[in-house]
């Protein structure tokens, strides 16, 4: 019915009619050609696009870093062409090349003639090819109308612009030949192993033929369908004379022969850091209507060159070293089989495994054929269980970063460990738990009892946290616990101080981007963070507590050095008070005096440093961050899949990330960027806590002089029987199993202080032990007897001559009833609780919090201001 309406519609137009819609046609053509001009790329964009210039990343020194190009290209001369590749190019793609315009009016009525008949022709000359080339988002690839006239309307424009020669060597430099090779120069370099200078008319062809269509044509993986576009290619230019009839017979007869070879794209030093900082540069190009790829802009970086290199050096020994290791313990004779579970899943998991499933072959039958693949298994293990690692360093006193690391090889991994990989920071967060706590009033000398616990999680559960030994069942300072990375003395600071509090700190120091799990599990780092906002925040401790945000751009020049943009130094924020923050960094300096952090002395790091190690479950992360008053350094080693591990002792962070920020940091201090003398310095502004750290350092007995309270550990002294640990109820919870079982949660570092027995390597020499009795003549303390700590001074038997209290209080008599809180000897109170809990804060009358302490009198009086956690049992 609709096909009889419209001959009865077509019938009815008069003659008249016809001459008009046909007349009015090329007119209607012509105003939509007109209105395409505007629209198609500018003479302006096509000069632009022929002398495009990448942008340069310059370190501080002024080092090339990067450059941000289009493609993988080299720029060459038509006379550095070879004469084969021209005439190849012009007897096959447009032997009228020099005689027509922009088109071709011959050939494009023959192409339409052609497809008319069935015969489907391409009819684009050069001029037009290059036009798709240099602009293919604007043009498109879609056959169609449109697309032709906005091809027809750039060629023109092109043609306008440009001499024969120079559209020739342009079309030859940005045309694409698979593998990331743009250009003939990569084209040449990558099939042949030469320049294009000296390609022979075999070579030439085979390139040449490719144009048509280059996965189709590629001669690496279909070289007899290459060889045969070869030999059109080369009737071709026997045809227009470019061949003698000889050579012709004699060429075409020969095979494919290549050299073939991928031309990886220079990276350049920091190609992770170049990479994190696109994404920024890109937006501030558009912003002020520039081209990173095209503008030849030169971008002055934070970067220091030196400390880069040996970054770069540093990850590749023990990334390299790591790697024997990991190879061993995931061998076809240990864990690598198929047998493993976990060695199924991750066949299961593969993207050829999935492509065979949605095939219809049978899961099972995958599984089991892509395990008896040798080759497969092979590629698999090599990928799963590649030792990764990433570091960064930053200047604390500006917020500067000196280098970034974010994998062992850009080319085979460019995921960046720095920037984007979020893993469990295990002990390295345990700083932040300590200096909530110096917040809440604790001091460094505060004593905690280093013992098995359980803490409260509601609902009738605990967690019970543990460390890679026992604990030693005696008293122990918070400086220590931090020293030592003690997971029972951390827990107990963190159910004192909450989790909100712990989160809101690492927050304000540098941990901004990463969700921060509102839990107590929290204080042993088992909430995914970036090694970027780790190193930030040490930094922020560094520079005094004042947070700054990394600054990894300085200035912004054209190519001819004309100053585009300088960027000033981000404003300081107070992210932690001063004296806390002195307080805190004076306790992480045990960490590398006399813990788990020693081992940079061997590296040739000396001077003032603090640090802390970290290690997380199964040894699935191993972390070490140090820092200086100059210089702020931090490295994560692992693998891209957190279910592969080393074993227990390259597992730990002070064995497999130490090692890297240590060599970095002591070619630094060779190079005079970290001044030995450098210290962190005590505030000396008039704070309460400082006062009292003051205090508390200075006030010992009669000795008035300077002391490093953390010289030695505490001394221990056996305590009366509290009952056994053991009874209290064991609830599934993961986080809270021992170490050792299976499924056990993240825990923390596994025996960075004592530890663990070890499957294949010899145990590593034993922390210092702390001594049994200290001083060696004490007895066994009784309730309400002070024990004295380490000090130099013997606790004085008149009371009068006592230790100072903390500010504000006054000194009381054993045994004398007093509103005024006693004095606080250096060493721990062990005495019966009659009312509260020692060591558990209590709400004032203004609604804070103060820590309780125990009395002499067995009482438990809470401090005023800033007072210490109590060294008593947590019942």
């Amino acid at each position: 019915m609709q096909a009889r309406r419209l001959r009865q519609w077509l019938a009815a137009r008069s003659k008249k009619q016809w001459l008009l819609a046909v007349a009015a046609l090329p007119v209607l053509l012509l105003l939509y050609v007109l209105l395409l001009i505007p629209l198609t790329p500018s003479i302006g964009d096509i000069q632009k696009n022929k002398v495009e210039a990448p942008t340069q990343l310059l370190s501080a020194d002024g080092k090339v870093l990067a450059q941000y190009k289009r493609s993988n290209r080299e720029w060459v001369a038509l006379k550095d062409i070879s004469p084969n590749v021209i005439n190849a190019l012009i007897a096959t793609e447009d032997h009228r090349f020099y005689e027509h315009g922009a088109l071709d009016w011959r050939r494009t009525f023959g192409s339409v003639l052609h497809t008319a008949m069935g015969r489907p022709q391409g009819g684009s000359t050069i001029t037009q090819q290059l036009a798709r080339n240099m602009f293919p988002e604007e043009i498109g690839r879609a056959r169609s109308l449109n697309r032709k006239l906005k091809e027809a309307v750039t060629a023109y424009k092109i043609e306008s612009a440009y001499t024969k020669d120079e559209i020739l060597e342009t079309y030859l430099n940005t045309v694409p030949f698979l593998y990331n090779a743009f250009g003939i120069e990569m084209a040449a370099r990558t099939y042949f192993d030469k320049p294009a200078q000296k390609l022979s008319v075999l070579e030439a062809a085979t390139l040449v033929g490719m144009l048509k269509g280059t996965s189709y044509y590629n001669p690496v993986q279909n070289p007899e369908r290459a060889q045969q576009r070869r030999n059109t290619v080369l009737a071709q230019m026997n045809k227009h004379g470019k061949l003698s009839d000889q050579d012709f017979e004699t060429l075409k007869k020969r095979g494919i022969k290549l050299d073939f070879e991928r031309q990886d794209e220079a990276v350049g030093m920091a190609p992770h850091f170049a990479q994190a900082l696109r994404k920024w540069l890109i937006e501030w190009a558009d912003a002020n209507d520039y081209n990173i790829y095209a503008d030849g802009l030169v971008v002055q970086t934070t970067i220091d060159s030196r400390v880069q290199q040996w970054a770069n050096q540093a990850v590749v020994r023990q990334g390299r070293q790591l790697q024997v290791t990991a190879n061993g313990l995931w061998s076809n004779r240990n864990q690598w089989t198929a047998k493993n579970p976990l060695v199924q899943s991750f066949v299961r998991e593969s993207a050829v495994y999935r492509q065979a499933v949605a095939d219809g072959q049978d899961k099972d039958e995958a599984l089991q054929r892509l395990l008896a693949d040798a080759d497969f298994m092979a590629n698999l293990r090599q990928d799963k269980v590649r030792v990764q690692v990433g570091f960064m360093a930053m200047d604390p006193r500006n917020a500067h970063v000196l280098a970034w690391v974010g994998s062992r090889d850009f080319a085979i991994d460019p995921f960046d460990h720095v920037s984007q990989a979020r893993r469990q920071p295990g002990s390295t967060f345990k700083p932040f738990v300590y200096g909530a706590a110096l917040q809440d009033g604790a001091l460094p000398s505060d004593q905690l009892m280093d013992e098995a616990v359980r803490i409260p999680l509601g609902g009738g559960q605990f967690w019970r946290p543990t460390d890679g030994g026992p604990p030693s069942d005696q008293p122990m300072t918070l400086a220590d616990g931090l020293a030592y990375s003690k997971n029972t003395i951390t827990a107990q600071v963190m159910a004192k101080v909450g989790p909100a509090k712990v989160a809101k700190l690492a927050r304000a120091l540098g941990v901004r981007d990463s969700k921060l799990e509102d839990v107590m599990s929290l204080a042993l780092g088992t909430s995914p963070v970036t090694l970027q906002e780790m190193v930030t925040a040490y930094s922020t401790l560094a520079n005094g507590g004042g947070y700054r945000a990394p600054v990894m751009v300085t200035r912004i020049t054209d190519r001819e050095g004309k100053v585009l943009a300088e960027f000033e130094p981000p404003a300081t924020e107070l992210a932690l008070d001063s004296g806390v923050t002195y307080g805190l960094v004076d306790m992480m300096r045990g960490v590398i005096t006399k813990g788990t952090g020693r081992g940079v002395a061997r590296y040739g790091v000396s001077g003032d440093w603090i640090g802390k190690t970290g290690t997380t479950q199964d040894n699935a992360d191993g972390w070490f961050m140090l820092a200086h008053p100059d210089w702020v350094g931090g490295a994560w080693v692992g693998f891209n899949d957190s279910r592969v591990q080393l074993n227990d002792y390259w597992g730990q962070g002070a064995h497999s990330a130490l090692p890297v920020v240590a060599e970095v940091a002591a070619a630094s201090q060779r190079a005079k960027l970290v001044q030995a003398q450098a210290r962190f310095e005590m505030p000396a502004e008039n704070n309460t806590f400082v006062q009292r750290l003051r205090s508390w350092m200075l006030g010992f007995g009669d000795n008035k002089q300077p002391v490093d309270p953390f010289e030695q550990p505490p001394a221990m002294q056996p305590l009366p029987d509290r009952g056994n640990p053991g009874d209290a109820p064991v609830i599934d919870d993961p986080e809270a199993r021992p170490i050792g079982q299976s499924g056990a949660g993240p825990r923390g570092p596994s025996g960075e202080g004592d530890y663990p027995v070890f499957q294949n390597n010899p145990p590593p020499a034993q922390q210092p032990q702390m001594p049994a009795q200290r001083p060696a003549d004490a007895g066994q303390p009784q309730p309400g007897v002070v024990v004295p700590g380490p000090s130099s001074n013997p606790v004085p038997s008149n009371p009068a001559t006592a230790a100072p209290a903390f500010p504000g209080s006054a000194s009381v008599p054993q045994g004398q009833p007093s509103g005024n809180p006693p004095p606080i000897e250096r060493g721990v109170v062990v005495s019966p609780v009659s009312s509260g809990t020692v060591g558990q804060p209590v709400p004032t009358a203004d609604g804070g919090m103060v820590w309780r302490r125990a009395t002499p009198s067995g009482t438990a009086a809470p401090q005023s201001g800033n007072a210490g956690i109590a060294a008593s049992e947590v019942n």
